[in-house]
């Protein structure tokens, strides 16, 4: 029997709650096929500043590194918004994807069917829509030198960010785009800046040169600010988009709304040496947890990526987005994607029949 180590890593807010669940949705899967994975858990986030006075000791950095793939639930929340920007929650997710080489991060936006009303944007605008943003993760603003706030010699203050990136930076995660892309519907749509950004000058002209390794793949640029836009305006027109981090951040929120709520979606940020990490993309949400009302499915989702990506388990991972999918056209809703007619439950309820409908699947 094949044996992996996970590293869970809960975090903060609804973190836990929503972690509970996509284990015991982990541990059904191996069992269904076969596969031990080995659960260690760690604090991570304001956690662990509440426990070790940092938001990443050094020990679980080393865990994660020993871990053949990482789950993350989601950190942060007004109780640490006062402390200084290099000891915030955030912080540990900077720092985790930076060491373990997580350089792509794939955020799907997939609409469905029993949750077309559930988004905010008309049925025919979002009904069939199922694309995917592939975001640069360790460059670009959030890591670029140099950065601060400085007092000038008038009194006042100048803050700095700069964003910066390198040929082979653009390069390996367009290489990842265009793999995506050849996988799906062959189509990647490039979003940049660059009437006006140099930086992204240079990321439309290498992505442009990677290109020709992937005829087969129809390459498509468009400014941010247009595909803002035209994410509202007519989202299926996207198969796959690669971004840097700064827009790739806002944009996969943005297409993340297109499917009715935040809880819905999973990524998974890949790396060098098969390294990987997968969490929802949502928020801590400190104002509901404990409650028993978080939506857990995003988590659940994240966990069929890491079996598709980092274990190559192709039909478990499909297995659950079919349990998933069964389970929202049978009128199951947790709170955020609730409608009139549907029947309403909990986080912990949400995770047992999901758990229930993927145990019913034939293997």
């Amino acid at each position: 029997m094949k044996c992996f180590r996970i590293l869970v890593l809960p975090g903060d807010g609804i973190g836990p709650e929503i972690m509970r669940e996509a284990t015991k949705i982990l541990l059904a899967a191996g069992k269904r096929h076969c596969v031990e994975f080995d659960i260690v858990e760690a604090a991570v986030g304001g956690a662990s500043i509440d426990e070790h006075g940092v938001p990443l000791t050094d020990e679980v950095l080393r865990m994660a590194l020993d871990s053949d793939a990482v789950l993350l639930g989601a950190v942060g929340g007004p109780k640490w918004e006062s402390l200084d920007y290099g000891v915030r929650p955030e912080r540990a997710l900077l720092r985790l994807r930076k060491e373990l080489g997580l350089f792509a991060n794939l955020r799907p936006a997939k609409v469905y069917s029993p949750l077309v009303d559930s988004s905010t944007l008309k049925r025919e605008v979002v009904e069939g829509v199922d694309l995917i943003v592939v975001r640069e993760l360790t460059g670009g603003l959030y890591f670029g030198t140099p950065r601060g706030v400085e007092r000038l010699p008038d009194g006042t203050e100048r803050g700095v960010n700069t964003l910066v990136y390198t040929t082979p930076e653009i390069e390996r995660i367009a290489r990842v785009a265009f793999d995506v892309a050849r996988k799906r519907n062959k189509r990647l749509t490039s979003v940049d800046k660059a009437n006006v950004l140099e930086t992204t000058e240079l990321w439309r002209k290498v992505v442009t040169d990677v290109s020709q390794y992937y005829p087969d793949v129809e390459l498509s640029h468009m400014y941010v600010d247009n595909c803002a836009m035209q994410l509202v305006r007519d989202p299926a027109q996207f198969d796959v988009i690669v971004t840097e981090n700064t827009f790739g951040d806002i944009l996969s929120d943005e297409a993340a709304m297109l499917t009715g709520s935040i809880g819905m979606l999973p990524s998974a940020s890949l790396g060098r040496d098969s390294r990987a990490m997968y969490e929802p993309i949502h928020g801590s949400a400190p104002d509901i947890a404990g409650r028993d009302v978080a939506n857990p499915i995003a988590t659940i989702l994240s966990v069929a990526m890491m079996l598709k990506y980092s274990f190559d388990m192709q039909g478990a991972s499909a297995e659950i987005e079919k349990a998933v999918e069964v389970v929202l056209e049978k009128g199951y809703r947790t709170p955020d994607i609730y409608t009139k007619g549907t029947r309403r439950i909990g986080c912990s309820e949400m995770g047992n029949i999901i758990l229930d409908e993927l145990e019913a699947v034939a293997i």
